[in-house]
């Protein structure tokens, strides 16, 4: 069962195409993975479709048009049988550690880089349009976890397989996990999990040996 998701506010800058690429993604992957969001976000876009129309025509009202507005929501939104199946035939498969992982659609075309890791933590750098976000795909393997440290900026999880666990809950796929400053965990998985990651700044580390990555921290985020 999916606990956490984006605030109104997030899905309708999504609605409206305001978001940089990682964060589109993130919002895409999570709407696949949820029907509740989905809902709210598919009402979101053609109410903002319509207000477009409207001011358009307000804009332009010289300027006569055929234009269903039905037909062209349901043009943007719906997609047909055949072209359903194509688009799930291209759905991203990746694999670490052992282990197979079918993506969200939303990742589909981004899927190209190679993992780098260390023990059982692996991670797949992903594009991103902008200068201080880093976006990844993060693999913990089972009976990993993140040593305990809060974010300089903010951070967003997106859980996408398997489950993992922090001081504050545990967590399922389709979570959508977004943590600032106040926030200082430590996520651990026994079964093992990965997620999509999108971070704005250095991750701090508050604890034993893993604080010594603090000074480089600009350098591995």
């Amino acid at each position: 069962m999916i606990n956490y998701h984006p605030n109104d506010d997030m899905l309708l800058e999504h609605a409206k195409g305001c978001l940089n690429l990682a964060m589109t993604t993130a919002l895409s992957a999570h709407c696949e993975l949820c029907s509740i969001c989905q809902e709210k976000l598919t009402t979101m876009t053609q109410q903002h479709a319509h207000i477009a129309l409207i001011e358009e025509d307000a804009a332009a009202d010289e300027l006569e048009t055929s234009i269903d507005l039905d037909d062209m929501l349901n043009s943007i939104m719906l997609l047909t049988p055949s072209s359903a199946s194509k688009r799930q035939s291209k759905s991203a498969i990746v694999t670490v550690k052992g282990h197979e992982y079918q993506l969200p659609n939303a990742l589909r075309q981004q899927i190209s880089g190679t993992w780098n890791g260390l023990g059982k933590i692996s991670r797949m750098r992903l594009e991103t349009d902008s200068g201080e976000a880093r976006a990844s795909l993060l693999h913990i393997d089972a009976g990993g976890e993140i040593p305990e440290h809060t974010h300089q900026g903010t951070e967003l999880t997106l859980l996408l397989a398997g489950h993992f666990e922090d001081e504050f809950n545990r967590y399922s796929p389709g979570d959508f996990i977004l943590l600032d400053s106040d926030h200082q965990h430590t996520p651990k998985t026994e079964d093992g999990c990965l997620c999509y990651t999108v971070v704005d700044a250095p991750l701090r580390f508050t604890k034993g040996i893993s604080k010594l990555l603090n000074p480089i921290g600009e350098l591995i985020y």
